[in-house]
């Protein structure tokens, strides 16, 4: 044999926790192919090792465990405590509704007022999983109860406008990270731009609906709101389909967005109009015009040319860039 089996024993732990060089680990696969005492040392170690490796992930699992165990009764504590506390505020308005002869009349708003807190700091507690999807959940949830007990103890008609615009109001910071969580995110796969974006989209739409609904001339409102309303959707919609859909490399897609974004600014107004049915109306490319549209118009076209020419030197480093590569 070519190596020293008392060299080949030390060197075997190395071995099994692949801990050695190359050249080792080389030495002791070819001792063990020739010596058959050091390859039945061999696996008596790995499975000793084995063994040792599933009694330590065992226990560390139960430590886990115990961990979690104790961690989730202190929070249920905690919470308990304090709902208690938002509880006696509440208890306090009812004596005081009941003895002042009021009924539960403004006690209703205090109770769903102190929701809003409680959705902030018992509902985390008292979560054990996804604690930030249930923490906006339940603060969304309350603050549209609080909206509906202050209509109807105000007897206004105004919640689903209030409500719906809570909503949108809501979802466009938090939107983005409702998707990621790990049970909507787990569903929705590579679709979660395409979720975001028509959330926002149906939010504005039922906030707008809810609008005209109750606004004195429904008709006359939703005409405008259409017309002011489906340019600047279809122009988010495009921005979001090019950034995400088109192959194409960052410095190309940093162009095509600031040339549309300058062409929807020119634009604009053509298209409301249009919309509106009066006609087809272009801005008009005369720079001593003093009067306010001729003011509009002139700020079109400058705004159009200054974006098509920094699109171009934006596409031209890109093209730069992919010649390059």
């Amino acid at each position: 044999m070519k190596y020293d089996c008392d060299l080949i024993c030390d060197l075997i732990p190395l071995y099994i926790d692949d801990a050695c060089s190359k050249a080792s680990a080389d030495a002791v696969r070819e001792h063990l192919g020739e010596c058959s005492s050091c390859a039945e040392l061999y696996e008596d170690m790995k499975k000793s090792e084995t063994a040792i490796d599933k009694a330590m992930i065992s226990e560390r699992d139960e430590v886990l465990t115990r961990q979690a165990r104790t961690f989730k009764r202190r929070s249920v504590l905690a919470g308990g405590i304090i709902g208690g506390i938002f509880a006696l505020p509440i208890l306090i308005c009812l004596i005081v509704n009941l003895a002042s002869g009021a009924g539960l009349s403004w006690f209703f708003i205090v109770l769903t007022a102190m929701f809003i807190p409680a959705s902030l700091t018992v509902v985390p507690l008292m979560m054990p999983d996804n604690k930030a999807l249930w923490t906006l959940g339940g603060f969304t949830v309350s603050l549209i109860t609080l909206l509906g007990v202050c209509c109807l103890y105000s007897g206004g008609s105004w919640f689903f406008t209030a409500a719906s615009a809570v909503l949108f109001g809501l979802s466009v910071p938090f939107l983005p990270a409702v998707v990621r969580a790990k049970p909507i995110a787990a569903r929705l796969g590579k679709h979660k731009g395409t979720a975001v974006m028509a959330g926002y989209t149906v939010t504005f739409v039922l906030m707008m609906i809810c609008i005209g609904i109750g606004s004195r001339s429904p008709g006359s409102f939703f005409g405008y709101a259409a017309a002011f309303s489906l340019p600047m959707l279809a122009y988010m919609w495009g921005i979001f389909a090019l950034i995400r859909f088109l192959r194409w490399n960052a410095a190309f897609k940093a162009a095509a967005c600031i040339f549309l974004s300058a062409l929807m600014f020119f634009l604009y107004d053509t298209l409301v109009l249009l919309l509106l049915g009066r006609g087809l109306r272009f801005p008009t490319l005369d720079f001593t015009q003093t009067g306010d549209q001729g003011i509009i118009d002139s700020i079109s076209w400058a705004v159009l040319f200054a974006g098509a020419f920094f699109a171009a030197i934006i596409a031209a480093v890109g093209a730069v860039r992919n010649k390059k590569k």
